[in-house]
């Protein structure tokens, strides 16, 4: 059969898997002072970095519209077999609503809510794609993919709180705190939500080195296939230390880094890494 993988930019896959997988991305938009840009295409994260270093204020997204997703999926629909859309986290967007609407008057568009963001939700589109591949039938593809939200692992380390103080969610009192006193903040995401789980102290190498501890070591109910190494601008240094940790607790098959889009840009600016996989 001929089928479509299509999913929201937030997936932040990078173009070399988006090119590799022949996947179908839907922008959300971002929204930079006076101007709305399609996040990915007529915008990037060193761009929002950039405009709020010059004085501006911080970028906003919004969803996936209605109408796009009624004109994509309307096409697809015409051209395949079967399309499978994977969304973003509905606690983190209406995209996942808007796309459930467009596709509620065609029978071979299914429509899937990654409970994630970022990688954690790129799982959730490679393994669509993977499972399409192999011939699976679209009603079980989907099935499979709802249970596998639930096992996704996607966290991520902060290097600085400038940007959650921007946006409301950090107080100046706690930015002050936590500047003294070197505090690296680590955020997973939880039943389609996100939350603190843990603060680390110290310089932001030793914290990544805890971090990545703390996530995979001694552990063996790990998926061993792919782990994601995704980050919104961070040095290549930093980059080789995650990877050289991971290796040191666990042995994956493949060890993808990708560059965060706006969306996770925009709300934790530069400086955040994360490591994402899933469980058995």
């Amino acid at each position: 059969m001929r089928y479509k993988i299509t999913a929201d930019s937030t997936c932040d896959l990078g173009r070399d898997l988006i090119e590799r997988y022949d996947i179908g991305i839907l922008p959300l938009y971002v929204q930079l002072g006076e101007k709305t840009y399609r996040d990915g295409i007529d915008i990037q994260p060193d761009d929002i970095y950039a405009h709020v270093a010059a004085g501006g204020g911080l970028a906003t997204t919004a969803a996936v519209n209605l109408a796009d997703y009624v004109r994509a999926f309307t096409e697809l629909s015409d051209r395949y077999d079967f399309v499978i859309h994977v969304n973003i986290s509905s606690d983190f967007s209406c995209s996942h609503q808007n796309a459930k609407l467009a596709a509620a008057d065609l029978p071979n568009v299914y429509v899937v809510d990654s409970r994630n963001l970022s990688t954690g939700h790129g799982h959730i589109v490679l393994e669509a794609a993977r499972m399409a591949a192999e011939g699976m039938e679209p009603e079980e593809i989907v099935q499979q993919l709802e249970a596998l939200t639930a096992r996704v692992d996607a966290s991520f380390i902060l290097e600085q709180l400038e940007y959650m103080k921007k946006s409301g969610r950090c107080s100046a009192v706690a930015l002050l705190g936590a500047n003294l006193l070197k505090l690296r903040p680590c955020i997973e995401v939880k039943d389609g939500k996100m939350g603190i789980a843990k603060k680390y102290r110290g310089t932001f190498a030793k914290c990544l080195e805890a971090y990545i501890a703390d996530r995979l070591a001694g552990r063996d109910d790990i998926e061993l296939g792919r782990i994601f190494i995704t980050h919104s601008g961070v040095p290549d240094e930093i980059i080789a230390l995650a990877k050289s940790c991971i290796a040191k607790y666990q042995t994956f098959d493949e060890v993808c880094v990708t560059r965060a889009g706006c969306t996770v840009s925009s709300h934790c600016g530069p400086g955040t890494i994360g490591i994402l996989f899933i469980r058995k």
